[in-house]
Parts: structure tokens; C-alpha cells; sequence
């Protein structure tokens, strides 16, 4: 027969219970700690107005109307109507939604946003342009920036280049006059 030997448990030291369990504590506010300091920065998207519809995505190109500020308020940017004549396209300033394109924060703001609907986009300054704003520009570095954007419309890419081939010929068409028989146009 075998035979177990028995270790016997030593009594806890008075007190030694709680350092044990502040420890468990400690350990577990320094591991939140730490993974709130290196949580990646993100942008916030508020809705003023609800969309319908999908959200654009990458390869779709977005037709915007917005505003950007500083945090204090002070206007840097601001694009309304559209610059092509009306009809062929939404009004709005239209924009690629690819990245790279565009500041960071504000590229994934356009891909949350559905069509007709305004919004306010808070983005850090670590997904803007973090301390190299564009030299020309009145943005100080490292500011936050803030966007109130409408999202009019988007299409397909396609669409869009489509949509601008058709415009070039409306307007070709539009041009000097031409000559019979292939005379070069009178001159004025």
C-alpha cells in the first residue's frame, strides 16, 4: 500500500489576506491604466440630421458641404456649392474617399455618414494633421479639429468619371464655332 504524506498548510500571517487582494486591485487598475494609454485615438461622430441609406465607401466619391474649426471656433476651411454646373452632379464639393486622400480622421468620418445627413466630427489631432499642418494654412500643430459636414450625395467612382466625360463634351460642344468644310473658325 502506498502511503500519501500529508503537507501540512501553514496558518496566514494576520494582515496578509488584504495586502493580497490590494495587490490583485493594483495590478488590475495598472493593467486598465496601461491599456488606456495606449488605446488608439479616435474620432467622434455626432448626427445633427439623420441620412438614409448605405454609408459611402473606399473608391466612392462623396459630395460634401462642411466647415472646419479650430476647437476655440476659428474657421480655417469651408466648402459649400458645388463647382460644376447644376444637374449632372450633386451639389457639393465632391471627394474621393480612398486613404491618403484626405486627413485621416475626416476619411473615416465621410465612410460613417449617410446620405443627406449633416454631422459634426470631432477629430484629435493625431488623426488630423498632428504637428505638421500644411505650411499655407492657419491651423496651429497639434490642434484638434472639428467639422460640420453634410453628406448631399455619393456615387461609384465610375459614376462619377462617367458623369465628367459627359460634362468635358456638353461643354467642347459649348466652344468656338466651327467652320464649314473644315475652314479654320472666323477670327473676332
Amino acid at each position: 500500500m502506498t502511503e500519501i504524506t500529508r503537507v501540512p498548510i501553514q496558518p496566514i500571517e494576520k494582515g496578509s489576506l488584504a495586502k493580497l487582494w490590494l495587490g490583485v486591485i493594483g495590478a488590475v487598475l495598472l493593467g486598465a491604466g496601461l491599456a488606456w494609454t495606449t488605446m488608439p485615438p479616435s474620432i467622434s461622430v455626432e448626427e445633427l440630421v439623420a441620412g438614409t441609406g448605405a454609408s459611402p465607401s473606399d473608391g466612392d466619391v462623396a459630395f460634401v458641404k462642411y466647415k472646419g474649426t479650430l476647437a476655440d471656433g476659428t474657421v480655417f476651411d469651408e466648402a459649400g456649392a458645388s463647382p460644376f454646373p447644376p444637374g449632372l452632379f450633386p451639389d457639393g464639393v465632391p471627394m474621393l474617399i480612398e486613404p491618403g486622400r484626405m486627413v485621416e480622421g475626416f476619411y473615416q468620418g465621410l465612410k460613417q455618414m449617410e446620405k443627406g445627413g449633416k454631422y459634426t466630427l470631432h477629430i484629435p489631432a493625431v488623426l488630423a494633421y498632428g504637428d505638421s499642418p500644411p505650411p499655407t494654412s492657419t491651423i496651429p500643430p497639434g490642434s484638434d479639429l472639428v467639422f460640420e459636414v453634410e453628406m448631399v450625395d455619393f456615387m461609384s467612382q465610375e459614376d462619377a468619371e462617367r458623369r465628367f466625360m459627359m460634362m468635358q463634351q456638353m461643354m467642347q460642344g459649348q466652344g468656338a464655332p466651327s467652320a464649314p468644310d473644315g475652314a479654320a473658325p472666323p477670327q473676332p
